[in-house]
């Protein structure tokens, strides 16, 4: 019965990687909600008050305008660690 071969290779070691937290800035999560807020609020003043001066003239641009910020915000959360 023939012997069986040793291994020659030395085992594969994955090399070290520092594993560093990454930190959000300060000001992201205050943003965000800021954000969400805003764009609440909007949308909400457009259908309490639509004859409101500033708010009629913008018409049905002003959910566009509710929604963006309100996307904005949610597009800041991914950047939230």
């Amino acid at each position: 019965m023939p012997k069986s071969k040793t291994r020659k290779k030395a085992v594969y070691t994955p090399p070290q990687t520092s594993q560093q937290v990454k930190l959000s800035p300060r000001w992201l999560a205050p943003l965000m909600v800021t954000c969400w807020i805003i764009g609440i609020l909007w949308i909400a003043v457009y259908y309490i008050a639509p004859t409101m001066p500033g708010i009629a003239y913008l018409h049905n641009w002003n959910l566009l305008i509710g929604f963006v910020f309100i996307i904005f915000g949610v597009v800041l959360s991914t950047r939230w660690r």
